[in-house]
């Protein structure tokens, strides 16, 4: 295969890992019910006039499947950690005993799983227009390379390996997908 053929071809595996990677990290904000303290790395805490994220103020750990505890690295920081969870709108209800903040993850409803699992899809289908950018770009320079004088053949070959390429990415996405949504609808 033509060595430029093949750089367009890395290219597109490149960012098609940049999708799934992406896509991954957009599914564990979709909360399955369970605690997580990854639920909490959007929060951004007001640490004595600058914003940090929560996970270096405090220690954020799981007591079990419902329930997180934030454990703040100084006692000052109980308040102002409590405040930037309420203000972050993740529906949760932070708990401060003076030493540590406990937030109950309340139980999913039936409605609320089925809403995760539009997001969950929304999320998936962003990722596979993605996808599907990558294939076009990547043909448009295997284009261009025919035009420059790449032979017909070699050209072909080079689409059809960018067709493979975005179906087995394709594949990984819904894997990825069907997995998410049989974590949300499990009771």
């Amino acid at each position: 295969m033509d060595p430029k053929v093949q750089a367009c071809l890395d290219a597109a595996k490149q960012l098609m890992e940049k999708a799934i990677t992406h896509l991954e990290n957009e599914l564990t904000k979709v909360r399955a019910g369970k605690a997580s303290p990854s639920m909490l790395d959007t929060v951004m805490v007001d640490y004595y006039g600058s914003k940090m994220p929560l996970n270096q103020t405090a220690n954020v750990n799981t007591l079990d499947a419902r329930t997180l505890i934030i454990q703040p690295w100084e006692k000052s920081m109980l308040e102002p950690i409590s405040k930037a969870i309420t203000d972050a709108n993740l529906n949760l209800n932070p708990q401060n005993d003076g030493t540590v903040i406990r937030i109950n993850v309340p139980s999913l409803t039936e409605e609320r799983r089925k809403d995760l699992v539009k997001k969950a899809k929304t999320v998936g289908e962003d990722c596979k227009v993605t996808l599907r950018t990558i294939r076009k770009d990547a043909n448009d320079s295997i284009k261009k390379l025919k035009a420059n004088g790449l032979p017909e053949d070699e050209a072909k070959e080079g689409e059809t390996k960018v067709q493979q390429l975005t179906d087995s990415y394709g594949v990984k996405a819904d894997k990825h997908l069907e997995a998410k949504e049989k974590e949300v609808m499990t009771v």
